[in-house]
């Protein structure tokens, strides 16, 4: 599982012209679910972004995480994190999960987010749809976070 996770100042995703969700201040996060991806790599991910100390404590250093600063939460999902794009100049697919079982997963990642955060504080955008994502990056600030290297695959 692998996420890009954004510093932000404020964050919206539309689908279809309408305005789905919205943030303040806190962490767009952009959500892959990879082949062999489960709820180990769902709540291990969600703990590390809500823990990761990306915000500036009182002396500037990125030393306060989102739980830390009640910051909000974004997550949008993102199948293209999943890609290939180890050779040729076309991203390949075969390592993404299957979308009946990534949108499982990605509601499942959403659940542990809300149970360790108040739920108000967790948007979501739209499994499959054609979104379009606004953010103000502040920093900019960007990490990619991935469980692959930690369970061994």
């Amino acid at each position: 599982m692998k996420g890009l996770v954004q510093r932000v100042s404020e964050a919206s995703v539309e689908v279809g012209g309408r305005e789905i969700s919205r943030i303040g201040a806190g962490i767009l996060l952009l959500l892959g679910v990879e082949q062999g991806d489960g709820d180990r790599e769902a709540k291990d991910l969600c703990r590390k972004v809500l823990t990761y100390r990306i915000f500036p404590d009182d002396t500037g250093r990125m030393n306060r995480s989102v739980l830390d600063t009640d910051g909000a939460l974004l997550v949008v999902p993102q199948f293209t994190l999943a890609a290939d794009t180890s050779s040729g100049t076309r991203p390949g697919f075969s390592r993404a999960a299957g979308p009946d079982f990534a949108a499982d997963l990605y509601a499942a990642f959403l659940q542990f987010a809300r149970a360790d955060m108040s739920a108000d504080r967790v948007a979501e955008g739209r499994f499959g749809a054609d979104m379009k994502v606004s953010l103000i990056n502040d920093g900019p600030v960007t990490f990619m976070l991935s469980t692959r290297d930690r369970h061994g695959r």
